[in-house]
């Protein structure tokens, strides 16, 4: 346990310290990035630590909701580093604590789910496009609350933490583009490496993650060739967002949680 307490202990450090400098108006101080990726780190480690123990990878629901927490962190440390949006450390760092904390305590304990090259690499690109696509969530979220609160003429001490609208936006179609990458490539594998997409416990996976695909495609699409922006990139993104979260995590809940069985 050594491991997930110390990045638990390093993610709220950071989410601290980020609090901070959002209070004091310095929401761009940089102290909190070591602490950030030494939690990320330890994290992963915790994750290596358990294949090694278990002779492979383990995807099963708490391990990949812990997985997708710890790609959110990095690519949240990644963008905060670079000065883009480091308030998002304060909503993403403790939901990876979370993951971690629940993987710790009701993490998988049996035997990995043998898994060749081809289908680790489909589950490897499902879980970063996972991640992606639940940051642009978040900064769709982030984007509405501003916009709300310049509407309203509020202008509360927190939107100090935020970049201009403008490159908030700007950040959220660019996050939502390489997700949508990775989404693109993760449904491409599926259909290659993975036998009958449509058997009885992965057609609601296949087709959720279809429609999820679409709807951020019509997204992508309404904003190059209609400018879409605000409200409505808002609403869209957190359409298909769920969509995502019911094919993977919804259908992973009931199958090995409530059922008993593996995906």
């Amino acid at each position: 346990m050594l491991m997930p307490l110390l990045a638990l202990v390093l993610y709220l450090a950071a989410t601290t310290l980020l609090w901070r400098n959002a209070a004091s108006g310095n929401p761009h101080g940089r102290g909190w990035v070591p602490l950030a990726a030494l939690a990320a780190l330890f994290h992963a480690e915790t994750h290596a630590e358990a294949w090694r123990l278990l002779q492979g990878p383990d995807m099963h629901f708490f391990a990949a909701l812990s997985l997708v927490g710890l790609g959110m962190a990095v690519l949240t440390t990644g963008y905060g580093g670079t000065g883009r949006m480091p308030a998002l450390g304060i909503v993403v760092f403790p939901l990876a604590a979370l993951s971690l904390l629940g993987y710790a305590i009701y993490g998988h304990t049996g035997t990995a789910s043998p898994l060749d090259w081809r289908l680790q690499l489909h589950a490897w690109l499902a879980l970063l496009a996972y991640a992606t696509l639940a940051l642009a969530a978040l900064l769709a979220m982030f984007l509405w609350a501003q916009e709300r609160a310049l509407r309203r003429h509020r202008l509360h001490a927190w939107l100090r933490a935020l970049p201009p609208l403008t490159e908030l936006e700007t950040l959220l179609f660019r996050t939502i583009g390489l997700g949508f990458v990775l989404l693109s490539a993760t449904l491409l594998t599926g259909v290659v490496f993975v036998e009958n997409l449509f058997a009885q416990h992965l057609v609601h996976k296949t087709v959720l993650s279809g429609l999820s695909w679409l709807v951020f495609g019509a997204l992508l699409l309404g904003r190059w060739r209609l400018g879409w922006r605000g409200g409505r990139a808002v609403g869209w993104t957190l359409t298909a967002m769920a969509l995502l979260v019911l094919a993977f995590f919804g259908s992973k809940f009931v199958l090995e949680l409530l059922l008993h069985r593996t995906i």
